[in-house]
């Protein structure tokens, strides 16, 4: 894949195809913050989720660099980790 097709296909999963599978990032990442937060009995922000899944893309890269998907998800997570740390974003309030 050119750089331009993983941009066009990771802007396509985080906009379209994943928000209908798995519902919106930031309430998703929230959900798994909060599980992760317990686990390790430390705070883990959406943020973190957000490094720590594209951390777990690029070793899976090391594994297997030819798998296109892992590019492709990394630039997804990182995209949206970049819009959560956005401080012209406004911020939403965190559901109970």
């Amino acid at each position: 894949m050119k750089r331009e097709e993983i941009l066009d296909t990771a802007k396509q999963a985080i906009t379209v195809d994943r928000n209908k599978t798995h519902g919106d990032a930031e309430d998703s990442f929230s959900s798994i913050s909060k599980y992760w937060s317990a686990y390790l009995n430390r705070d883990i922000t959406i943020h973190d989720v957000a490094v720590m899944m594209a951390l777990m893309k690029i070793g899976r890269i090391e594994q297997n660099r030819d798998h296109q998907d892992h590019y492709v998800d990394a630039c997804g997570y990182l995209a949206i980790c970049g819009e959560f740390h956005n401080p012209i974003m406004p911020k939403r309030e965190e559901k109970p």
